[in-house]
């Protein structure tokens, strides 16, 4: 087989993997934490069932919305699961790999929130108008962390491609930097915010005060909703197979690996997901759902750590030669 066929192969395999994980991801973590606060939880498989009756169900759509409702959530559905086929899960030989680059996952899933928030508003609710505004203040302050956290990867490996950035420390080795600790609790603060987790919010309460992203989603029904609630599964597989990819990479198959390492590749990519899966579960039970006037003091940390970490390593390496 070519090389160019087993990388579309590979990339075919990507996409039907997230597609088919990001619903047990969300049910483990779901049952993992019902199992910490005490009771018996659903059934970690539940997700693909309530995924199953929503796409059975008739969308029900109000009255007085535009078509941008109706299509908002095939757009966000697609873009989510195209930025989540191009992190490398298993293997770096995949046919996009040329695409896929951080700043290109950044303004993906820029595309997704604006489309989100537009709906969200189309709909001409109070709940949709209040979810947008609160998913707009999270945005100005979660994409600039998340991009200075892109520039000191940049800075360190020369290259913002994450096929490149997996080569790069799996062949060479960066060792043991502060910037790239202070990066990493940076992007672990931001992939909360995005994800839409606790302490920044909760998916699974419909209160008025706490609302973010359920409020956007709240008019939608039937197939509709199921797109968007399988969008947000994928945003969360998205950031735990990042963070996974560009720091701890190892055990991710390269061009050149033969099957042994691919198994191994996907192997190792489970297991990450399920120790990503015990974090979350662990901080979410052990933290409190934060006001929503002190979600910019949390991000603004995490755009401070990105900062901070981007100025050390330039310190460090910019006036070398």
């Amino acid at each position: 087989m070519t090389s160019v066929l087993l990388s579309v192969l590979f990339q075919l395999v990507q996409l039907a993997l997230v597609l088919a994980v990001a619903p047990l991801l969300t049910g483990c973590v779901r049952f993992a934490k019902a199992r910490l606060l005490g009771r018996s939880g659903a059934d970690p498989l539940q997700p693909y069932r309530t995924l199953l009756r929503l796409f059975r169900k008739e969308a029900v759509v109000a009255h007085g919305t535009s078509w941008l409702f109706r299509a908002a959530p095939y757009a966000v559905f697609t873009l989510i699961w195209l930025a989540a086929g191009l992190v490398p899960t298993f293997s770096t030989q995949l046919v996009l790999a040329p695409a896929a680059d951080l700043i290109a996952l950044v303004a993906l899933l820029g595309s997704a929130r604006f489309f989100t928030i537009l709906a969200g508003m189309d709909a001409g609710t109070a709940f949709g108008g209040i979810g947008a505004s609160r998913e707009a203040m999270i945005a100005t302050l979660a994409e600039p962390a998340m991009l200075m956290v892109i520039f000191t990867l940049a800075i360190l490996l020369q290259t913002t491609s994450l096929a490149g950035i997996v080569e790069t420390i799996l062949g060479q080795g960066v060792g043991l930097r502060i910037s790239l600790a202070l990066g990493l609790v940076s992007l672990l603060m931001v992939a909360i915010a995005e994800a839409g987790r606790i302490p920044i919010d909760n998916p699974s309460t419909h209160l008025e005060l706490t609302m973010v992203h359920e409020a956007m989603v709240l008019e939608y029904s039937g197939r509709h909703l199921a797109l968007m609630e399988l969008a947000g599964m994928l945003r969360l597989l998205l950031f735990m197979a990042l963070i996974a990819c560009v720091f701890c990479p190892w055990g991710i198959a390269r061009a050149g690996d033969g099957p042994l390492v691919w198994l191994l590749g996907l192997v190792t990519f489970f297991g990450k997901m399920m120790v990503a899966v015990a974090a979350l579960a662990v901080f979410e039970t052990s933290i409190a759902k934060m006001r929503v006037f002190r979600i910019g003091e949390f991000l603004g940390g995490a755009l401070l750590l990105g900062l901070l970490a981007s100025i050390f390593l330039f310190v460090s390496t910019g006036f070398k030669g």
